[in-house]
């Protein structure tokens, strides 16, 4: 008698387990740093290495800077991948955190992801002068699609880039309270939301059956 059991659950969550455990490895030094600057002046009383400081931002700093660390780490080793967006988010936090406290200036960590988002911006958009979607070499493992798909999401993340890069340096500078949440709960739900939005452009422009099937 043949199985007619449902094992459609079983196969999405096979396809659901690298962009989900790749989402949590991300979204783990962001819950570390939100954490840690909730209990920042405990930190600071606490660790000596922190005496001296006055503001929840420095040992919140540290810590996301150690979390995005072991964060790639265990991405290789679970993942045997290190995709090309947190490595370079790590180095810009690395290079900006340091500053951050060599000149006791927490603005320094405040515009870092003005950088990391305007620098993708700019290298996807700059891209398409020549002709070239580099968001293909980043998720072209995942999806398969037409040239002109590449297209319209290259332009589309660009922009969506952009968009983070302006609305972070609203938030520090108007609104600085409110900058650590939405850091971290404001920006990942944007991008997920943004994410769930691009569906459409996958379906539309998946390349013929018997294009993918020779792929």
């Amino acid at each position: 008698m043949p199985d007619t059991t449902d094992k459609s659950d079983d196969i999405n969550w096979a396809e659901l387990r690298l962009p989900l455990n790749q989402l949590a490895l991300e979204l783990g030094p962001l819950i570390v740093f939100f954490i840690a600057n909730a209990f920042g002046k405990q930190l600071i009383e606490t660790i000596p290495l922190f005496h001296g400081f006055d503001d929840p931002l420095y040992p919140a700093t540290a810590f996301f800077m150690v979390a995005m660390a072991i964060s790639l780490v265990l991405s290789w080793l679970l993942l045997k991948r290190i995709a090309v967006m947190p490595v370079v988010t790590a180095v810009v936090l690395a290079v900006f955190g340091t500053l951050t406290f060599i000149f006791q200036d927490t603005t320094f960590i405040k515009i870092k992801p003005t950088i990391v988002n305007a620098l993708f911006g700019t290298v996807l958009l700059g891209g398409l002068l020549f002709r070239q979607s580099l968001l293909k070499y980043v998720f072209g493992e995942v999806y398969k699609l037409k040239p002109e798909g590449w297209l319209v999401l290259t332009v589309r993340w660009g922009i969506f880039f952009f968009v983070l890069a302006a609305l972070n340096e609203v938030v520090w500078r108007l609104f600085p309270d409110y900058w650590v949440p939405f850091k971290v709960w404001g920006v990942m739900p944007l991008t997920i939301l943004f994410s769930v939005s691009q569906l459409p452009v996958l379906s539309k422009y998946a390349p013929e059956p018997e294009a993918a099937a020779g792929a």
